[in-house]
């Protein structure tokens, strides 16, 4: 009884923030996001009448603070498939943890289709999702293909994530810059709790379906130009909730905002290029590819830069015959 699963981290074009249940995740809003390819968790799970314990094993080390989770959820599956088994669990990312690159959502999107599939059971597409959100809100968002929508459902049944383009559909890239590796002080989870404090936020709610609404029909029309004018403005609102919440959350580095002051000189010299972020300081640029290569020598050129990772539109979790033990 033994899987193994690589799921990707994605990146929101319209973000989620703040819940409507606490322990099931169901978002305040709907969103849209992209699965990132070279953001990745792989994952490998084996139930065993042997172990006399759960073991979590993250990126080679025992991870109490996350223990605790990555078990509540396996009870989650184990009930589901109606064993009692004890399970090990490895995990591994190719990139850095906890600095906002949503590796929660890589991870239990792996850690969800992995522990199904080695306790034998055979979900489908959707039943995956709202199984995964509850582990992450975002990791619903890791297992359908390419772009997705987060459908903003009032009941676990009903919010989950569905793809609205595969991977291959459209040439966009998204360009990483890591501007430290150090973990954010808030995490997600946490700092959810706080967005209903910020008196911007019943504002955000109030025009958040005419932006998802609007997102599709770029994405449909592939206007590079107003998608990257949208989700740009979208990064900088939900930041604005997160400084006027109580207590302010403030994710941005001075390096964070360096980048953010270059892409917008970049676009004035005639480059296509425009900026998002998640709930941390790591900077998401996002092009067209025939405009990599110069964004990547540009954004080299930045001292505050430590990393560049690239990536392309990807294909959803899924199950791999390789295992890590």
């Amino acid at each position: 009884m033994k899987s193994t699963a690589i799921a990707p981290s994605n990146i929101a074009f319209i973000k989620y923030w703040g819940r409507k249940d606490e322990k099931l995740r169901l978002p305040e809003n709907g969103s849209i996001s992209m699965n990132l390819s070279n953001l990745l968790t792989t994952t490998t799970v084996e139930f065993n009448p042997d172990f006399k314990e759960d073991q979590i094993i993250i990126n080679g080390k025992k991870e109490e603070n996350e223990r605790s989770r990555a078990i509540k959820h396996l009870d989650r599956i184990r009930k589901i498939a109606a064993i009692n088994y004890k399970a090990k669990v490895v995990t591994k990312n190719n990139f850095p943890t906890g600095t906002g690159l949503s590796s929660s959502a890589s991870g239990f999107a792996a850690l969800t289709l992995a522990a199904s599939a080695a306790a034998g059971l055979k979900l489908s597409e959707k039943d995956l999702s709202i199984l995964a959100r509850q582990g992450s809100g975002s990791a619903c968002r890791s297992i359908p293909d390419g772009l997705v929508e987060w459908l903003d459902g009032d009941t676990s049944d009903t919010s989950y994530g569905v793809s609205l383009y595969p991977h291959d559909y459209w040439d966009i890239v998204d360009i990483v810059a890591i501007v430290s590796k150090n973990k954010k002080e808030v995490s997600t989870t946490e700092g959810q709790k706080l967005a209903k404090s910020s008196p911007f936020f019943p504002v955000r709610l109030a025009n958040i379906k005419a932006k998802i609404k609007l997102i599709k029909k770029y994405l449909k029309e592939k206007n590079f130009k107003i998608f990257g004018e949208l989700i740009e403005t979208e990064a900088l609102e939900l930041h604005a909730i997160y400084l006027t919440s109580y207590p302010p959350l403030i994710y941005l580095l001075p390096a964070t905002l360096q980048v953010m002051r270059e892409v917008k000189h970049w676009r004035a010299e005639g480059i296509s290029v425009y900026f998002t972020l998640n709930t941390g300081q790591d900077i998401h640029l996002i092009c067209q590819k025939k405009d990599v290569e110069k964004i990547i020598k540009k954004v080299q050129d930045l001292s505050d830069v430590q990393k560049i990772i690239i990536n392309y539109p990807s294909e959803g979790a899924h199950l791999i015959q390789s295992h890590l033990f």
